[in-house]
């Protein structure tokens, strides 16, 4: 059975009236197994719009829902193929793989501090020797999420670039942003415990220019 067209682009922010599918597809592409609340909000949609959308392309063998005990959606091989095939062909059309490839190089010079940040909040030294960072010394962990504001701050020139490019990359501006003002607002799970913190909103950037530019991990 040949899947139903997903146009415009795999990950297209769908807008008022246009089909979520693609976004949909590629969230679960880039995220990976998700429930339908961390689909719509990664997509940008309702979660009406998003389960009416997963039960479209589950209809056409492109998504699957898991059972308990944990239950939620992914990608069948189908799914996942016909991604690949989607995401290749509106990067060729395009004519923006130059573009995207550069943006990736500046990215992932940034990404080794990123995962310094990540176990800076998780570890703190205590007498010269690391440890799980229970977070009763505000000073640190301040300290610590103004080296993630500076991050985000060289960050956001790739991102716009990307969007440039591609404008589905522009939804990692708006979400790697709303992260960053929740931990600085109190909420310390949006570092990197939670499924809209900015280190998964990092990752799935990641995982996003890796399936964009056809790079095996």
């Amino acid at each position: 059975m040949t899947p139903p067209p997903l146009a415009p682009g795999p990950g297209a922010d769908p807008g008022p009236g246009a089909d979520p599918g693609p976004a949909v597809l590629h969230t679960l592409r880039c995220g990976g197994h998700a429930d339908t609340g961390r689909v719509a909000a990664a997509a940008g949609i309702t979660a009406d719009e998003a389960e009416s959308a997963l039960i479209d392309l589950a209809a056409a063998g492109l998504v699957t829902r898991h059972p308990a005990p944990f239950p939620g959606w992914g990608l069948t091989d189908a799914g996942r193929a016909a991604h690949a095939e989607r995401t290749a062909r509106e990067l060729e059309e395009s004519g923006v793989r130059d573009a995207v490839a550069a943006a990736f190089e500046r990215f992932a010079a940034l990404n080794p501090e990123l995962l310094d940040l990540c176990t800076a909040w998780q570890l703190r030294p205590v007498d010269g020797v690391p440890a799980i960072n229970d977070h009763s010394d505000p000073a640190y962990d301040a300290r610590v999420l103004d080296r993630f504001a500076d991050l985000h701050r060289r960050a956001l020139p790739v991102c716009a670039d990307l969007a440039a490019a591609l404008p589905r990359f522009d939804r990692y501006r708006v979400r790697l942003t709303d992260a960053l003002d929740h931990a600085r607002a109190g909420a310390g799970e949006y570092v990197a415990d939670h499924t809209a913190s900015f280190h998964t909103v990092w990752a799935e950037l990641h995982e996003d220019l890796l399936a964009t530019l056809g790079i095996p991990r």
